[in-house]
């Protein structure tokens, strides 16, 4: 709690302070207004597009209102793009702004995490599960990122379930990437693992995240799996009993296994908040980090197996054949590779600017071997 930085502001005459919560390391805003529940939404989109954060009293329901309202306001019809990429970086371009202002809605918090407003709900449990035992001192927060915290909360009681693994459910913390594509992990547990002539079967889950490949990896009699994150949220989960271990380690664990798996992020680019870690990878650094040491971790016959999407091709992000290319240079050989199409509603929805891309894309799984 001490390392967050502080927020201040003028109220009633008074100097204020207290503790800025943002996921994202977002600074704290320098300029706040007071807004309660007789603030016109067009008052407040006003002040949130000069920059100005909007610290609400009154009634908390109210406030969930007023953001609706503002995201109202922020919805903008995107400009004819000259070509697919275009689209995509204006898309990323109007996320962003849109993140930036909505965010700019805020909701303060007790030593308890306490919501002071009329009609609040209890999110004392939500808040400790992502950020810890609360530290007594009160705080402010992003109403749009509380709620994402809060919706998390829900899954992560409801659980995500996997019909890879009998339609069990995978229940994963704030701030790590649900596995709501299912596609990918369908592959996993349809591709032939590789023979071991009778001795037991052992893999690596590479960026494990939730753990659901490491789940169906020991669904299918993997004797063991050691998966792999950064995100100690990622590594907060309680895993499949003794054949599932989890381990801070930045890509690889010590040793070698006769199978390794990794479902890098998909697209290459700048990651602008955390759950996007799971999504965009800088200069892809992920991809070729796993394809550049996955030689030197595989046993004698083992096989590495690549879980991506073509979708970076599709939106001009990474040239047509890099990743066969970049399999070459880390001395590996393709042994068979494994497309399915996404399922997913974006890539039924005509009217999103980037339908041309996601209906072309495939989803693949690239069975991999030293050459």
């Amino acid at each position: 709690m001490s390392d967050l930085p502080m927020l201040h502001w003028q109220e009633d005459g008074q100097a204020q302070s207290a503790r800025w919560r943002s996921e994202a390391a977002v600074a704290p805003p320098k300029r706040v207004a007071i807004v309660d529940d007789q603030t016109r939404a067009d008052e407040a989109w006003k002040l949130a597009c000069e920059g100005t954060a909007l610290l609400y009293r009154g009634d908390f329901q109210n406030a969930r209102q007023l953001l609706q309202a503002l995201g109202r306001r922020a919805e903008k019809r995107p400009k004819k793009a000259a070509s697919i990429t275009e689209a995509f970086h204006q898309h990323r371009m109007a996320q962003a702004q849109r993140a930036r202002t909505l965010g700019l809605l805020l909701i303060p918090l007790d030593g308890g995490y306490g919501i002071p407003l009329r009609r609040a709900p209890d999110v004392g449990m939500a808040c400790t599960e992502a950020w810890g035992e609360a530290g007594g001192q009160p705080s402010v927060v992003s109403l749009r990122e509380l709620q994402g915290l809060i919706g998390a909360h829900e899954w992560r009681k409801k659980g995500v379930p996997i019909p890879a693994l009998d339609g069990a459910h995978i229940h994963p913390h704030y701030g790590v990437f649900s596995p709501v594509r299912g596609e990918y992990v369908d592959l996993v547990a349809a591709a032939p693992l590789p023979s071991t002539e009778g001795t037991p079967l052992n893999a690596f889950d590479i960026g494990t995240g939730t753990g659901v490949l490491a789940a169906v990896l020991a669904k299918r009699d993997v004797k063991k799996v050691i998966g792999t994150d950064r995100d100690p949220r990622a590594l907060a989960w309680l895993g499949l009993g003794k054949q599932v271990k989890v381990v801070a380690a930045d890509l690889f664990p010590e040793g070698r296994a006769p199978l390794i798996v990794c479902n890098p992020p998909w697209l290459p680019g700048k990651v602008s908040a955390p759950i996007e870690g799971a999504v965009y990878d800088p200069d892809s650094r992920m991809l070729k980090g796993f394809l550049a040491g996955l030689k030197d971790h595989l046993t004698p016959n083992g096989e590495g197996w690549l879980i991506l999407s073509d979708f970076a091709e599709h939106l001009g992000l990474r040239p047509r054949g890099e990743v066969l290319r970049l399999i070459e240079a880390a001395g590996l050989k393709l042994i068979q590779r494994h497309d399915t199409r996404p399922r997913h509603p974006k890539a039924m929805d005509t009217s999103d600017p980037l339908h041309l891309a996601r209906v072309a894309e495939k989803t693949s799984l690239w069975r991999l071997a030293a050459a």
